[in-house]
């Protein structure tokens, strides 16, 4: 049989008698036999031995975080028509599938149609051969020569007990192509685990070992379970979040015209709960009912509610294709998070205009100073949109008109009345 999901002239890249050849040539004969066509498959690997079989596959093909394979996968799956001849194969190995047990789960829950290939070698390979959480009693790995009694989790159980529509675990040795086609014909979720010996920790660690000697030790059964329900042809649409988050709630028609004809970019830099997000939002907006186009990036600690809240703002005529700024044109800058997040571009020779509050210590800089006492005129929390309207009518960047529409369609234009900031420009 010609191959038509792996490639010809390569060979497969894994260790003589590794269970993960067999998975790709077994893959290989079952999608062949089903007859999907290689452009009708879409894999999704996972960090592991198994996830260098990338290079080999003539297929859409998209590699993943360790654990994250099947999450990728179920957005995959989830985003496709329910009328789809797509078919999506998620390669996982045991470490994978324990560190993203919980994404397994939930994809099951959701029976989003696509197969989980769960490669079982029963340790880490690709580190080390440390244990996984799929290593069962009884077999020994480089870092753990006796293993503890605690034993193996049982995948297919959990699986089946998240809703799985099928699931089944196979002797990895051989001809299995009928086990995966028919896992591959399931409609929603499906689940294999194919039992392999790693040859190169696995069989080192349990000298003379033989994998039906291991699984009949350890108790492990070949099982195969079908949920008729989750099987029905009519399987409900997922209802996640399937729709694009750009709508027309999104779409800011043009209403003003700009002056400006280069390419700006603005730093922020302020501290958290004190508008630094929402005035950056203000000014994109701005720019946008300018006709503009506009990037934003936000920046903030993992702590989020407190320490510095930075974002950089680009405005163009001409499309723009990336964020950040490591040079902003301007820096506004209301905080003493906001200073010393803003330190490294004040400190890299390239000369911003700089909008800073009074309150702050002046930073030797070759950029440009301007003082201005925004907390004192409007208070902390009003600093910030303070600061962009002092930057547009200073710049003349954008009309004011423009920034009387965008103020009124601002969550602030309720409470505060917006001569609370035009009083200050003068």
């Amino acid at each position: 049989m010609s191959k038509q999901f792996l490639t010809d002239s390569k060979a497969l890249p894994f260790c003589k008698g590794c269970g993960h050849t067999g998975v790709a040539q077994n893959t290989e004969r079952a999608l062949q036999q089903l007859g999907y066509d290689p452009l009708d498959v879409i894999f999704v690997t996972d960090i592991g031995c198994h996830g260098i079989i990338d290079k080999n596959l003539v297929s859409h093909t998209v590699h993943g975080l360790h654990g994250r394979s099947v999450a990728i996968a179920g957005g995959i799956a989830a985003g496709l028509p329910k009328d789809s001849n797509k078919k999506v194969i998620v390669f996982i190995g045991d470490g994978g599938a324990t560190i993203g047990m919980q994404h397994l789960m939930i994809a099951a829950h959701h029976n989003f149609s696509m197969t989980v290939i769960v490669h079982n070698n029963m340790l880490y390979g690709m580190t080390g051969g440390q244990p996984s959480e799929f290593t069962p009693e009884g077999f020994n790995t480089p870092t753990t020569p006796h293993r503890s009694s605690a034993g193996a989790i049982d995948i297919c159980k959990v699986a089946e007990a998240a809703g799985a529509a099928y699931v089944s675990r196979i002797f990895g040795i051989g001809n299995f192509t009928a086990e995966l086609a028919e896992a591959f014909s399931q409609p929603g979720f499906s689940l294999v685990e194919v039992m392999e010996l790693c040859t190169s920790y696995g069989l080192k660690s349990n000298p003379g070992m033989k994998l039906k000697n291991l699984i009949e030790e350890a108790e492990i059964e070949f099982i195969k379970y079908t949920n008729e329900t989750k099987k029905s042809s009519e399987l409900p649409d997922y209802e996640g979040h399937r729709l694009s988050l750009i709508t027309d709630q999104l779409v800011i028609p043009q209403e003003y015209t700009a002056d400006s004809t280069h390419k700006i970019s603005i730093l922020l830099a302020g501290s958290a709960g004190e508008g630094t997000q929402s005035a950056a939002e203000f000014l994109a907006r701005t720019a946008m009912l300018s006709g503009l186009h506009v990037t934003r990036k936000s920046h903030v600690p993992v702590t989020v509610g407190v320490g510095f809240s930075a974002s950089e703002v680009i405005i163009s005529k001409e499309p723009i294709y990336y964020t950040g700024s490591s040079k902003p044109d301007y820096i506004l800058i209301t905080s003493k998070d906001g200073l010393e997040y803003a330190m490294p571009r004040l400190t890299n020779g390239y000369k911003s205009i700089v909008y800073m509050d009074a309150t702050l210590q002046t930073p030797e800089t070759a950029s440009e100073i301007h003082i201005i006492p925004m907390r004192e005129k409007v208070g902390a929390r009003n600093a910030a949109l303070l600061s962009v309207f002092k930057l547009v009518t200073d710049s003349r960047m954008l009309s004011m008109e423009s920034m009387i529409s965008a103020y009124s369609q601002h969550k602030l234009a309720a409470k505060l009345p917006i001569d609370t900031f035009l009083d200050q420009l003068t």
